[in-house]
């Protein structure tokens, strides 16, 4: 048998996750598909991500990527890892690929959307998954604040600590926040994101909608670029990973 790369779609409650890399302090999403994998395979299997999400962030579009020994096809792999997996992972679109791929450094774009339940009370059956703001939130202000973040810029000021050496540049394509009923939905769309960006940046549209802070406090912030200026942090579990695309390589 000659070795054979897959990548697969990979959803998952981030509740009970320290996060989905590996790491010494906890249980990890990255750790529960290598030990599914390595039973299914009968072999120590390495996975690789296509990013890296927070503990207690979510997933619906994570991106995971595995080489193996295998004649199995690449639809009975996603059944079988299934099988093996907890009931808060679950893998789909399961794909062979190049063995060069990389799932994320071919990665071309990643969506993210952020969750805010703006009902009277808060929804129980929200909690995990949702941040209840009571009050009225200003859409509209919250909305202009958004499409500021469009655009090829330095986001320093809402990240959390760098790697030495990082850039803190990234590209938003699109950002849009909107309504249904007692649910706002943050959705951004960026090629790469920097530690916590996406749950400050949250933090910030939030403050505008409660007249906390102005729109132009907030861009000025931006544009000063100074490193973790903006302290204020969405909660976690709102946040979800929803698609990450490629140009080549893998088509969920």
């Amino acid at each position: 048998m000659t070795a054979r790369r897959f990548a697969a779609t990979v959803s998952y409650d981030g509740t009970d996750f320290v996060g989905s890399q590996l790491q010494p302090n906890g249980r990890t999403v990255q750790q529960e598909l290598e030990r599914a994998a390595s039973q299914l395979f009968q072999a120590s299997v390495r996975v690789h991500l296509a990013g890296r999400t927070d503990a207690g962030v979510h997933a619906r579009g994570q991106v995971a990527a595995f080489t193996a020994l295998t004649r199995h096809d690449a639809a009975t792999i996603g059944r079988a890892l299934n099988a093996l997996l907890p009931e808060d992972v679950a893998v789909r679109a399961v794909r062979e690929v190049p063995l060069a791929f990389d799932p994320r450094r071919w990665a071309r774009r990643r969506w993210y959307r952020y969750t805010i339940s703006n009902g009277e009370a808060r929804d129980p059956l929200a909690r995990r998954f949702s941040w209840h703001i009571e009050g009225n939130l200003d859409l509209d202000a919250m909305q202009e604040l958004a499409a500021h973040f469009i655009g090829r810029r330095d986001f320093r000021a809402f990240a959390g600590v760098l790697e030495p050496g990082r850039s803190p540049v990234r590209t938003v394509f699109a950002t849009r926040v909107h309504r249904s009923g007692d649910v706002l939905h943050f959705d951004i769309e960026a090629d790469a994101y920097l530690p916590q960006m996406v749950r400050r940046l949250t933090a910030a549209l939030a403050r505008v909608g409660r007249h906390a802070a102005t729109q132009e406090e907030i861009v000025s912030l931006l544009e000063q670029a100074r490193p973790g200026s903006f302290t204020h942090l969405a909660p976690a579990r709102g946040l979800c990973l929803e698609r990450v695309w490629y140009d080549e390589g893998y088509t969920p």
